[in-house]
């Protein structure tokens, strides 16, 4: 498919970089709607007969163009640089492609929570005066300071429940799903809220930035060697190198590979929630997070005896039992 659709633009008679943003596009695109039907399984059907969906057809499709807007304005131009960078720098491109991609990582990070984000979700600021007040309090304990607390209404599309903080810098908030805000107590509300900015007093994120530049610099210099080898084009069904065409290819291919780096990042991520949890025991209730993760665990219907080997593979966060095991073994001490 790949190697018609690169004809198909060829024959345009378009230049190297229009051709090659064309190309990728489409087969984002195409990869796209191939994969529409299995997310409109899992929203209408599997969400469904469990009771998490709330989104209807015409928001679905509201979002899908939404998301489809965001490949025009902000991910076309991006694939654009990204090519003319390669077809003009010569054999080092890929280092400077990496600092481009970086530099827009962390440009992205800081504009996702006041511009990208509110087009898919309303973010109210918090007018629960004494959960405001009990959280600020928490706030200037760990000396987090933050845009705002606000408000997001996940519950227009989900009936999961969540809690993060976003942004960099001094663009940082504090945002609980309404969801999550109707299943707690407040002072469950403020234990999470003390997780989530043990994350933020740990540097976690700072370190997953990282992490990320390490793996995206290694990433490039090896698409940077496999973009001259014409076994890699070949071996794939493509006939005609092109500098759009190692990208997309390397984009299509990494993911059988980069499972292998799984369980590292997994077991990464979750030592991240261990120190955030122990954090969190120390400036607020561990009892009373305990109490939440039951909550939302249930509320989530999330399994609590995952199988060890799959866990160890693939989960982010611990199992329940043993994140729980931890908290109060944190308390004791």
């Amino acid at each position: 498919g790949l190697e018609w659709l690169d004809n198909a633009w060829r024959s345009a008679g378009y230049g190297h970089l229009v051709t090659g943003t064309a190309v990728i596009s489409s087969a984002i695109v195409i990869m796209t709607l191939l994969d529409l039907p299995f997310t409109l399984y899992h929203t209408f059907v599997v969400e469904e007969r469990y009771g998490f969906n709330r989104s209807t057809p015409a928001l679905f499709i509201s979002d899908l163009l939404k998301n489809g807007l965001l490949l025009v304005v902000i991910g076309g131009p991006m694939i654009a640089v990204a090519l003319w960078i390669m077809i003009a720098s010569g054999s080092n491109w890929w280092l400077y492609v990496w600092i481009v991609w970086m530099a827009f990582t962390l440009v992205m990070f800081w504009a996702y929570p006041a511009i990208i984000a509110p087009l898919f979700n309303k973010f109210t600021p918090l007018d629960d005066e004494s959960l405001k007040q009990r959280i600020q309090s928490l706030m200037d304990k760990c000396g987090f300071r933050s845009k705002g607390i606000f408000v997001m209404d996940g519950s227009k599309r989900s009936g999961h429940g969540n809690a993060y903080f976003t942004g960099f810098g001094s663009n940082k908030r504090i945002v609980f799903f309404d969801t999550l805000l109707e299943t707690l107590e407040p002072i469950e509300i403020e234990a999470v809220l003390a997780h989530e900015l043990g994350h933020f007093r740990l540097k976690h994120i700072q370190k997953r930035l990282l992490s990320t530049a390490a793996l995206s610099f290694c990433a490039l210099a090896l698409l940077g060697w496999l973009a001259q080898q014409t076994w890699f084009y070949n071996g794939l069904g493509v006939s005609q190198s092109s500098p759009w065409m190692a990208l997309l290819l390397f984009l299509m291919v990494l993911p059988v590979f980069s499972v292998f780096l799984q369980p590292l990042l997994s077991r990464l991520s979750r030592k991240h929630e261990f120190e955030a949890d122990a954090y969190a025991v120390k400036q607020s209730s561990g009892a009373d997070l305990a109490e939440a993760l039951v909550k939302m665990y249930r509320e989530n219907a999330s399994t609590l005896t995952p199988d060890p080997l799959y866990s160890a593979w693939h989960d982010s966060h611990p199992p329940a039992p043993v994140r729980i095991a931890h908290i109060y073994g944190k308390m004791s001490t």
